[in-house]
């Protein structure tokens, strides 16, 4: 096979899956785990993916120019199960935020049938608890972002200082030891920063392809954390530096 032919077979899984394994997709191409490598170098170089432990992963900028319906199906069994771990800590009568990302919209499939208060900024996350029984939806109100389909800007952060949030579900577009939890857009970056000050149990989900990365703003660092919980795939050595930093770590 040309290496133009394996390129383009190698960026097209990165589309629809987010990541890839060195090993996996060599054994797919049929070629060796160093020519892979070589070809992961040349795409890198030309700014079509991100060399990571393992494998390659999609470049920032490019996994946000994907809509929130090919995000949410993008390391979809991943997502399914941080988010079967995340409800592990809910208590009935807690009020919840759920911010506006992939992982926190699957979330909601599987919330307890329990009373909550559910506080979000996002509006694919009210629309998809709307109607159900036993929870108080609070949608924050503000400026509304189409891209994310959720709400920003200073009348979004006013009205999380109403509230007492007992747990706060959230992704960020990377996290990276050492500058922290950061996003791609700046508004989102300050209204999550926001209800990190006000959360009493601030919970990151991400799938491993998060870690190690840096976007352009950064909201929080990773000492605010209280829970990371990531799949299995996630670097050991991050996992264990954000443990000494305080937080708790749950693999799903």
């Amino acid at each position: 096979m040309l290496s133009v032919e394996r390129h383009k077979k190698i960026l097209a899984h990165l589309l629809q899956h987010g990541n890839i394994r060195t090993t996996d997709i060599a054994l797919q191409l049929e070629v060796t785990d160093e020519t892979i490598r070589k070809d992961f170098e040349i795409l890198e170089r030309r700014g079509q993916l991100v060399r990571v432990h393992g494998g390659a992963s999609s470049p920032l900028r490019l996994r946000e120019d994907v809509s929130l319906t090919e995000r949410q199906m993008i390391q979809r069994d991943d997502k399914t199960a941080i988010a079967r771990e995340a409800i592990k800590r809910i208590q009935p009568n807690e009020t919840i935020f759920l911010d506006a990302s992939s992982t926190a919209l699957t979330l909601t499939e599987f919330l307890p049938e329990m009373p909550l208060t559910i506080l979000t900024n996002a509006l694919n996350v009210f629309t998809a608890l709307e109607g159900r029984r036993n929870i108080d939806l609070i949608c924050t109100g503000g400026l509304y972002d189409e891209r994310s389909r959720s709400f920003i800007g200073l009348q979004a952060e006013q009205s999380l200082h109403r509230f007492n949030i007992h747990r706060m579900f959230f992704s960020g577009s990377g996290l990276h030891i050492e500058r922290g939890i950061s996003e791609t857009n700046n508004r989102q970056a300050v209204f999550k920063e926001r209800v990190v000050q006000c959360a009493e149990d601030v919970v990151f989900l991400a799938d491993h392809t998060k870690f190690g990365q840096k976007a352009a703003f950064f909201f929080a660092p990773c000492s605010e954390i209280t829970c990371v919980i990531t799949d299995q795939q996630t670097d050991i050595r991050i996992l264990e530096k954000l443990s000494e930093l305080g937080a708790e770590i749950v693999r799903s």
